[in-house]
């Protein structure tokens, strides 16, 4: 395995010599088998490395233990080691962090497997951040990336879907991605290494499960070697989409600013294959999105359809407060205004008020450690005795409990918060400080804190 390991990080230049990686580590034996191949390879590629463990507490007893494991097998099977010209290789550094996975669903209205997701690769970010890591490897396997290939098929999917894991995304790289599950068990074997069982993989509730346990064995009895061969039809997909992507980027770059938002040649799109015109939308949406591409198959069509019609000013609504206009020969894609625009003013404590496009409201209750969300969240009274809203400015700053201090600007690139609506979102301010941000939530300085008075606040939209 580590071979291949080593193979596929040159091919694919996953891991530039010099950089810091920081590998996710759940317990599991992906994880651990790719903690340990690191491990052996860093000082062979010329990069250092971290790890990084999340506890979803979705499982009680059993994520404790996983946590307990992956700080003893970080301490004893990653620490110090001294090569033979008697240079000494660091101890691999450990960043472990918590959420309340299945309170944050319920605060947000999403699904477990969505959130925890959400949640581990946020605070992912955050430990590479404090690690100064360039790079965040995670134990995605072969397996795994037929699985996910399957599962795009049977919901429906384009090639992209189809092309299934990327070997790397922005920061985000899958050093095992050419692995399969049983390399992984013999490399465990092999080197007597310890691993945790996740008992929610027994669990054929959840859809992935059943195609690991049911239909791969079936496809791999079916037609033996049907992993790897799959692995390389991927690969095949994945390089024509990227054909395809450069094609609809350089249509897409032909786009220029104008009325806050993107304007572009409209029958350029229209003459261009679907396949191209398609993508050259997504791309423009992604731009005005904070790079945020999803966009449903059903809203491409009715723009594309937009892009092809006579009528020179037919409009239609997209997601993310955005409308797409014809403006004769040319498509603008700008943000749908809001009822009033966002000013500056006092927030009643308690209260409620509509500010620009939002829905305001300030309750008191005493702080009971609930989960809190970048639109629902508790401020300490004690520390707010009044508060104000006004938009964001420059060099507003903000530092959310555990996490670095960071420009309001920065947050909310980073948190992909949509281009057109950063300006409108509500600062909290009091004292001339930033006690929250609409869409970030509370500065730590301004928390509430469990057993207290608090300002309970929640922000909707009017639209």
């Amino acid at each position: 395995m580590l071979k291949t390991v080593e193979a596929f990080i040159r091919e694919q230049d996953l891991i530039p010599a010099g950089s810091t990686v920081l590998c996710a580590v759940s317990g599991g034996a992906d994880s651990i088998a790719m903690l340990h191949a690191l491990y052996r390879l860093r000082d062979r590629l010329g990069f250092a490395l971290a790890a990084a463990h999340y506890n979803h507490r979705l499982r009680g007893a059993e994520s404790d233990r996983d946590q307990r494991f992956v700080e003893q097998f970080v301490q004893l099977c990653c620490g110090e080691h001294r090569r033979q010209d008697g240079c000494v290789l660091p101890a691999v550094p450990l960043y472990t962090g918590s959420g309340d996975v299945a309170g944050q669903a319920r605060l947000r209205g999403t699904g477990i497997e969505e959130t925890a997701r959400e949640m581990r690769y946020s605070f992912l970010r955050q430990a590479a951040a404090e690690a100064e890591a360039d790079l965040i490897a995670t134990a995605h396997t072969a397996s795994d990336n037929v699985e996910t290939i399957l599962f795009h098929l049977a919901r429906g999917s384009g090639l992209r879907g189809l092309g299934g894991i990327l070997p790397k995304r922005e920061e985000i790289i899958r050093p095992l991605l050419t692995v399969t599950r049983r390399e992984v068990e013999d490399y465990l074997f092999h080197h007597s290494l310890p691993h945790m069982e996740d008992s929610s993989n027994r669990n054929d509730g959840y859809t992935r499960n059943r195609i690991r346990h049911q239909v791969l064995p079936v496809l791999e009895d079916v037609s033996p070697g049907f992993l790897a061969r799959m692995a390389d039809t991927a690969a095949l997909l994945r390089a024509d989409e990227a054909c395809l992507t450069g094609l609809a980027r350089e249509l897409a770059d032909r786009a220029v600013p104008e009325g806050g938002g993107l304007a572009a040649d409209a029958a350029s799109i229209a003459a261009a294959p679907d396949p191209i015109a398609s993508r050259a939308l997504r791309l423009l949406l992604g731009r005005l999105w904070g790079g945020d591409q999803n966009c449903s198959a059903v809203h491409l069509n009715a723009l594309l359809k937009l892009c092809r019609g006579e009528d020179p000013s037919a409009q239609l609504y997209l997601p993310h407060g955005t409308n797409a206009r014809r403006s004769y020969e040319k498509l603008l894609l700008v943000p749908r205004l809001g009822p009033i625009p966002l000013e500056e003013g006092a927030l009643p404590l308690p209260g409620a008020l509509d500010c620009g496009p939002w829905h305001i409201s300030c309750t008191p209750e005493d702080y009971r450690d609930q989960p809190q969300g970048p639109w629902d969240f508790w401020l300490d009274q004690a520390a707010v005795p009044a508060l104000a809203l006004r938009p964001r400015r420059t060099g507003d700053r903000l530092t959310p409990a555990g996490r670095l201090g960071k420009t309001v600007k920065k947050w909310m690139i980073e948190e992909k918060l949509p281009r057109f609506q950063r300006d409108i979102l509500p600062v909290f301010h009091c004292g001339g400080r930033v006690a929250a941000v609409a869409g970030l939530g509370p500065d730590r300085s301004f928390a509430a804190l469990p057993g207290r008075p608090a300002w309970h606040i929640k922000i909707d939209s009017l639209e």
